[in-house]
Order: C-alpha cells, then structure tokens, then sequence
C-alpha cells in the first residue's frame, strides 16, 4: 500500500503583484480565518517524488508531473495524506496512461475542469477519499464564473467588516478602552474590502490555473513512476515541469 497525498497551492501566477497579494489574503481570510476555501492549485503523489497534475496547455495532454511541492508557478500552502491506495505501481501508471488521454489540456475550464477536479478523479480511481470541499470550492459556487463573483464579493465584504469589528473591539477589551472613546468605523471597514475586490475581481478570467506550454515544461513519451528514493545532498533542486 502507498500513501496519497494531496499538495495544496496558492494561485499565484496572475502576473500582477497587486492581484497575487490580494489573492494571499483572501485565501488567509477565506480558509485560515472562516474555513470555507480560497483560490488554491492542487496535485497529488503517490510513490515516486513527483506530483501529479493538470493545466492548461494547447496541444496533447494537460496532465503534468513535477517534483513534490515545488511547481514553480504557484505558492506552497500545506499538504493532507488523503489515505493509502492498494493499486500497485503497476496499476497506478495505468491510471495515470489512462487519465492523459482522458484530461487533454485545451479541455481546461476554471469552473468545470481544473486541477482539482483532476485530483478528485485521479484519487477516486486510487480508491482514496476525494479532496476536501474547502480546496475547490469557489469553483463549486456557481455556473459562471459572475456568480462566483458576485457571491464572493458579497461573503468577502461580510467577512471584512467582520473581522475588523472584532479585532477593534478585541483591542478595546484589552487596552481597557470604551467603545466611545473608540468608537468604530465602518466607511474604512468597506474601503478596504473594495479596495481588495478592484484589485482582484477584473482579474477573476486570468488567474486560473493553467500552466501553459513552455520551456520549463518537458514532454514525455509515457509514464513511468518509480518508487521513491532517498534525495542526494550534492544533486540540484529539481524545478522542472514534464507533460505525458
């Protein structure tokens, strides 16, 4: 038997600072602070050292591999065992032989078809529980990517005021302050939140995630896993991407 485990990523590949920042602290305020989710990347491993995923790309396959808890694209979070399969190594190339054909990458949608859609099937066929519902939520919120939106906005700008009223009135009970003495405010509550969803609502299209095809990302004629080995402390950090 090998364990599966799940390796959880921030999107942060937007290309803007402002946007890769304000996803950073809606994912802190959406999955650390209320637990419902964020706008996370996803792969899976299982035997080799390598994770298994999928993205964007506009020829072959969008499945990739790439070493454990380092695609360049993307922010590391944390990662979940999900349990431990009984296929075999054997059985788990085929998985994966199988899955290239099946996810071809011009197939990637944001809402219906993304990473973590691929890492539910890929662990269903290994016979391990799917991922959580927090990973991939946003997607599940709607048919459009305007409901997504919108509903986010609103839960954003509800969870924004509310945070920032307990943390005030947190300070006050502290430092022994009345509230008249500090009395809230509500404009600077929803000058942030708007603040926050400028920067990443007109954005919402670009910062899927989709690797695209390029020289960081290496073909490969088949699969081929191995079991892992132990790392060697002279050889070099691995970086690279390997499409099927």
């Amino acid at each position: 038997m090998a364990e599966v485990i799940l390796h959880i990523y921030d999107v942060t590949n937007s290309g803007s600072d402002q946007t890769n920042t304000t996803i950073m602290q809606i994912n802190k305020i959406f999955k650390d602070g209320i637990g419902i989710g964020g706008i996370f990347h996803s792969a899976v491993q299982v035997f080799g050292a390598d994770e298994w995923s999928f993205g964007y790309c506009e020829d072959n396959t969008g499945v990739f591999s790439c070493p454990a808890r380092e695609n360049p694209l993307y922010t590391y979070r944390e990662s979940l065992v999900l349990g431990k399969t009984d296929c075999s190594l054997l059985k788990v190339n085929q998985i994966l032989r199988e899955l290239s054909k099946e996810w071809p990458g011009r197939c990637y949608d944001l809402l219906s078809k993304n990473c973590n859609h691929f890492c539910d099937e890929f662990c269903e066929r290994l016979g391990v529980p799917k991922l959580p519902g927090w990973v991939n939520r946003f997607a599940h919120a709607g048919d459009a990517a305007m409901d997504i939106a919108e509903t986010t906005a609103l839960t954003f700008r509800q969870a924004k005021t509310e945070i920032v009223s307990a943390s005030k009135a947190a300070y006050q009970f502290l430092v022994g302050v009345s509230s008249a003495e500090c009395p809230s405010s509500p404009e600077d509550s929803t000058r942030e939140s708007s603040a926050l969803q400028s920067a990443w609502f007109p954005n919402f299209t670009s910062i899927g995630a989709k690797p695209s095809s390029s020289s960081n990302v290496q073909s490969a004629d088949d699969v081929e896993l191995r079991p892992q080995q132990q790392p060697d402390s002279e050889a070099p950090p691995r970086q690279t991407m390997r499409h099927i």
